[in-house]
């Protein structure tokens, strides 16, 4: 685990003894403080408070928690008013962890690990899009093989076939079982179709895709509309963004110019050499095999998204009309789940102590990234991204993430987390890509690119086209490259793929929550195919089956191993469309609703189509405010019971699934009034607060009476 140093202020660095443990070690951790915890009581903090409010108020928590544990501590990014990185010197992480999980005033502890980025319209007139479905492959002549004269016998020169095939955005248009006499490619099946879906919208400017990556190269053309306006809206980058959380190694990670503006979010490269890992610098968790060249990972997810179409450039993005907020989490050797959680909260609008409000509020968040770990929410850095995603989807946007990399075994975090929306990659067959990872957890699939080779010394066919930069290791400046070789497949390209038709759902139902968006991709999904993989030279694929310690390579997707099937942008947005026919309501029992008293909401929904029905319906408290904890009964029912505790407001969300199994949410605002002020037992009248105010009344009069007559 690669851990950073954090800097604090010389007034809070009080004294400690030196630690018994190994030196030259650093461990990190995010803790959650109780809400009634004494240093959380002393001194809110606020969400809106700024870089030093933060750090100092962070830093005094820190320390009042170090003295407790007889270990010096710094405190760095604060995720929220009582979530803060706590690091330390001279022990592992887990070790810090299992200390500050015993203080009283902790709730809980997590060890702030990394992730790592896993590797009927017409036609637009972007040159790499290709035609709507060419053969994929076609005879065109004869090259001269010089043979190998050192072999024994000595192959001789000969002629051999030359086939030519356009690289193209095949991944983007209708299936196709074009073989061409039965050529090498094989069916072309996994095609998400989304012409159709661009007669219906190409995406609209109001909606914002959260890219959370490396960052973005901002001058690459194809994000750079003909009057100058971009595809990227501010962003920020989160990697070491505080004061507080500055230091050596977060500045390696981030690997960012000083003074840099933050709010472009930029990708400066995230190349890893030899003399990195000899320096230390990138921490513990960075090794030898993390070097490699910059991958531009983050602009290539964004042009997935939505690069420009009809622009007579490079290649287009599934929602090219929607923008993409950039939010970098992710530098040299990945990113800490810290700054990936503050980057969720952010990108959606929630206020995160120390940075600036996010005027962009995204709809949908794009994470080609993961790691291993549980979502459980008896896992403590499980239950950090369980509440991240709570808060994300209370927002009304949805969570895309990449199943991961890891051939064929279990889906990692945060893939594994309930409520995100998990994508595996397809082999252009509609196998499953021998890197795809999969299990129960994914939602759906959608391509990820794969190599088919046509001939010796020819370039990898059914890859997945997207921006990117020629740089090695820093940007070359205004660079108009696209990702043409072996190395553009992954879940990481899967993900975005999906995001974008999200991004196309909300474009045609502005109010598509993350429910209703899961429902209808999974609904509208078309099935697995069970023949057509493999080669002449491979065997025929098996089944896909239950992760394990064992990896799978190619084999045929089920329902329980890669999700609801084959994703399917045309049935997709045309289901969005179709859920704005039909209207939900929520009805309070009462027109007020008083503290301490019991009430009812019921969910009802008309316009549906002749011959639905509501299946079933499931209620969420948004935000419970300081009047609702939670629900006391019927929460799977079309009538759910509550009672508050005291006044303010609250939200709820009821989620109808009908017969065809499509999902239709609405979001309600109640607001709640003060209980009624009880009167103090033993008045006449038989009591009541009416009693007890004339009972006052007359003891006032005859105190004055009283009064006048002795001054009398």
């Amino acid at each position: 685990m690669l851990l950073r140093p954090l800097l604090i202020a010389a007034a809070l660095a009080a004294p400690f003894a030196a630690p018994a443990q190994t030196a030259d070690t650093e461990a990190r951790v995010i803790v959650r403080f109780k809400a009634h915890a004494d240093s959380v009581r002393a001194k809110a903090l606020g969400l809106r408070a700024t870089f030093e409010e933060a750090g100092e108020i962070a830093q005094t928590r820190a320390t009042a928690l170090g003295l407790r544990q007889g270990q010096r501590l710094s405190a760095g990014l604060s995720l929220d008013e009582r979530t803060h990185v706590v690091t330390a010197t001279g022990l592992s992480s887990a070790a810090l962890a299992r200390r500050l999980a015993a203080d009283p005033e902790v709730e809980m502890v997590a060890v702030d690990g990394r992730r790592k980025h896993l590797s009927a319209a017409l036609p637009p007139n972007d040159p790499l899009f290709g035609g709507v479905m060419p053969a994929p492959t076609a005879y065109i002549g004869m090259f001269y093989d010089a043979g190998d004269p050192s072999a024994n016998p000595p192959v001789a020169p000969k002629l051999q076939p030359t086939y030519s095939r356009t690289i193209d955005q095949w991944y983007l248009k209708a299936p196709s079982t074009v073989t061409s006499g039965g050529s090498a490619t094989g069916e072309v099946v996994s095609n998400i179709n989304v012409l159709p879906a661009w007669g219906l919208t190409t995406g609209a400017s109001s909606v914002v895709v959260a890219v959370l990556d490396t960052g973005v190269r901002r001058d690459h053309p194809d994000f750079i509309a003909s009057n100058g306006t971009s595809q990227f809206l501010s962003g920020y980058d989160m990697i070491g963004a505080t004061p507080a959380s500055a230091g050596s190694t977060a500045t390696a990670i981030a690997n960012r110019p000083a003074n840099a503006d933050l709010t472009l979010a930029l990708d400066y490269g995230d190349w890893v050499s030899q003399a990195d890992i000899d320096s230390g610098k990138l921490g513990s968790g960075c090794t030898s095999a993390d070097i490699d060249n910059s991958s531009w990972h983050g602009t290539r997810v964004s042009g997935l998204i939505a690069a420009l179409a009809n622009n007579g450039l490079g290649m287009s993005g599934v929602a090219p009309g929607v923008r993409i907020l950039p939010v970098r989490v992710l530098g040299k050797c990945g990113g800490y789940d810290s700054d990936i959680i503050a980057g969720m909260r952010w990108a959606v609008g929630l206020a995160v102590p120390g940075l600036p409000a996010n005027p962009n509020k995204a709809k949908v968040l794009n994470m080609s990234l993961g790691g291993s770990g549980s979502c459980a929410a008896s896992d403590a850095t499980g239950a950090l991204y369980r509440d991240a995603v709570a808060q994300v989807n209370a927002q009304g946007a949805t969570v895309v993430v990449a199943a991961g990399n890891s051939e064929g075994q279990a889906v990692g975090l945060p893939g594994n987390c309930p409520g995100v929306v998990t994508v595996t990659a397809l082999r252009h067959v509609g196998t499953k890509v021998g890197f795809a990872s999969l299990g129960p957890e994914v939602s759906l699939a959608a391509p990820g690119g794969n190599c088919v080779n046509l001939a010796v010394g020819y370039p990898c066919l059914y890859t997945m086209v997207s921006t990117t930069n020629s740089g090695a290791t820093t940007p070359v400046a205004n660079d108009a490259s696209y990702t043409m070789g072996n190395a553009s497949v992954g879940t990481s390209f899967s993900a975005p793929i999906v995001s974008g038709v999200v991004a196309l759902m909300a474009s045609v139902r502005p109010a598509l929550t993350s429910a209703e968006a899961t429902a209808a991709l999974r609904r509208t999904a078309r099935p697995f195919p069970t023949t057509g993989g493999g080669s002449a030279s491979s065997a025929t694929p098996p089944a896909c089956v239950a992760p394990s310690s064992a990896k799978q390579d190619e084999c045929y997707c089920t329902t329980s191993t890669c999700g609801a099937g084959m994703a399917d942008a045309a049935a997709a947005v045309a289901a969005a469309q179709a859920l704005n026919a039909a209207t939900v309501t929520v009805t309070p029992s009462s027109s007020s609703l008083t503290a301490t008293q019991s009430a009812t909401l019921t969910a009802a929904i008309s316009g549906l189509a002749a011959g639905k029905t509501v299946v079933s319906t499931n209620w969420t408290l948004l935000d419970g405010g300081t009047a609702v904890s939670g629900f006391s009964g019927g929460a799977g029912t079309a009538t759910v019971s509550l009672t508050p505790s005291a006044a303010g407001s609250f939200t709820v969300q009821a989620d109808l699934t009908d017969s065809d199994g499509l999902v239709h949410s609405q979001a309600a605002s109640f607001s709640v009034a003060a209980a009624p002020v009880q009167a103090p037992a033993g008045g006449g009248g038989g009591g009541g607060g009416a009693a007890s105010a004339a009972w006052l009344a007359a003891l006032l009069a005859a105190a004055l009476a009283l009064r006048r007559s002795a001054r009398g």
